[in-house]
């Protein structure tokens, strides 16, 4: 239990610093070194003030709260099955609360789309409460929580045969008799998921296949022996999952990422703008320094007695016997702190290029609308990538909390027909122009375009209201006849 993925290893550190940079500047200053190297001879007192003296500007957190905005600037499109027993009342329970804690399924989407956005990397364990409310439910686990896995061949498919999952848990057991029985106490224990062998063997056509079933264990730590350097961990708990009286054919758990849903780790969509504002605070952090040694005049006495306390201010004045003494200031003079003015403004408009369109002008003076779509285009490409790779990853969640309830032999039987999630993929700000209102209109009196598809067309363009079905909007129509235009009314 001691051993991790390579890919969780080789990531790890720029995840925890993606982490830091999200969460800001206090984060940021409380790594130290870590993200500001100490000047030469800086003392411990000299680099806290260096530090305080920095100011971090989050670029990153802006660029990734307005990503997800932008996703969801418009709701999810959902379909699951309607009624009110069987699947139906289950997969509208789960769309209420998907992870038994009061999520909603819009929601606890939002918050897969931000991790994905963050670290690139987010997992989802859709897991069965057979106790109590006899429901699927969907459990959240951070990139960071991912320890290990394993792909393998099986049946025809490269499917997951571990999982190794990082959970910190409360154990009301833990608590000695003399402690707060009503404080938090969180212990540390890894979910492993296997999928081991059956012992089953049919054959289909030329090929063998072979029955498999999911296998879960909980590992907890136990106290190291002396001269043990490795924690030592051990089984408190196995079970085999049941679904119908039978065991889960695969692991019941989904990866989502920015490009794929496979168990391979891919890069971090913030990364670019996450070392080109650790730079730029790096650069911050210099050019405050420099202004605090050289914006105040440094007072200078030549021919003055040494041994003479001097106060500067305009009610004191200096004096002096000597012939030919004189004082005067010292004042910075040069292009020095120009150069990281110019460094930081450089590092502005990189920040903007990876990604914000937050942060750059929205319409440069004489740049055109054709020109800003394109300077956007390549953010509305990343974008674009992560609503259509999460889109299908949750929409693989609805399948296994459809097959759950339903009788299916394998979650991937589940079709589109019956469950799909679709994050926005339209992500201009404007809506439609008059001119391309009335273009609509012309195609749908000639017939080229359902009446569907016309709804859906004035919902992205602004026109009709976001959350208003295409059933409601032809209602509203039927029950608000347009008045008749004068010339018609006095003709009768």
């Amino acid at each position: 239990m001691n051993s991790t993925h390579p890919e969780f290893e080789a990531s790890l550190a720029s995840w925890l610093q993606a982490r830091d940079v999200l969460a800001g500047e206090p984060a940021v200053k409380a790594a130290a070194a870590r993200y500001l190297p100490r000047l030469d001879s800086q003392t411990d007192a000299e680099f806290a003030a260096y530090v305080e003296r920095a100011s971090f500007f989050n670029a990153t957190a802006r660029t990734a709260d307005g990503y997800l905005g932008l996703i969801f600037r418009r709701s999810p499109f959902l379909k699951i099955p309607s009624g009110q027993s069987g699947v139906g009342q289950a997969m509208s329970d789960f769309t209420h609360d998907a992870d038994m804690l009061g999520t909603s399924l819009e929601n606890y989407a939002k918050n897969v789309v931000n991790e994905v956005i963050s670290l690139g990397r987010v997992g989802t364990l859709i897991d069965w409460e057979g106790d109590i409310e006899h429901r699927a439910f969907a459990t959240l686990y951070p990139a960071e929580s991912i320890l290990n896995w394993r792909v393998e061949r099986v049946n025809g498919r490269n499917v997951p045969t571990l999982i190794v999952l990082q959970e910190q848990v409360e154990d009301p057991s833990s608590f000695g008799p003399d402690e707060d029985f009503f404080a938090s106490k969180k212990i540390e224990q890894f979910r492993v998921l296997k999928l081991v062998s059956g012992g089953e063997v049919s054959r289909q056509r030329s090929a063998i296949r072979r029955e498999y079933q999911c296998q879960v264990e909980i590992w907890r730590r136990v106290e190291k022996k002396s001269g043990q350097k490795e924690p030592e961990w051990q089984v408190v708990e196995t079970r085999t999952p049941l679904r119908r009286g039978k065991p889960l054919p695969l692991l019941p758990f989904v990866f989502h990422g920015p490009r794929h849903s496979l168990p391979a780790v891919d890069k971090m969509p913030l990364s670019d703008i996450i070392a080109v504002n650790l730079d730029h605070y790096r650069l911050n952090a210099d050019y405050k320094h420099g202004i605090h040694y050289t914006a105040l005049p440094t007072a200078w006495l030549s021919g003055f007695e040494d041994d003479e306390d001097r106060r500067i201010g305009s009610q004191t004045a200096w004096s002096t016997q000597t012939p030919g003494a004189t004082a005067g200031f010292l004042e910075f003079k040069g292009q020095g702190l120009g150069t990281f003015e110019k460094a930081l403004d450089r590092d502005e408009r990189q920040m903007s290029v990876l990604g914000s369109r937050l942060l750059a002008e929205q319409k440069r003076v004489g740049e055109t609308a054709d020109a800003l779509e394109i300077r956007q285009s390549g953010e509305n490409s990343i974008l674009g990538n992560i609503a259509t790779s999460v889109s299908g990853s949750l929409t693989q969640v609805l399948r296994w909390a459809y097959w759950w309830n339903s009788t299916e032999e394998i979650p991937d039987a589940v079709p589109e027909s019956e469950v799909i999630l679709t994050l926005n993929t339209d992500y201009s700000t404007k809506g439609l122009a008059s001119d391309e209102v009335i273009a609509v209109l012309k195609a749908w009196e000639a017939r080229a375009i359902s009446t569907d598809t016309l709804h859906e067309l004035f919902r992205r363009g602004g026109v009709v209201p976001d959350g208003r079905s295409n059933q409601e909007e032809k209602a509203l129509i039927a029950q608000s006849q347009p008045p008749m235009p004068e010339a018609m009314t006095k003709a009768k």
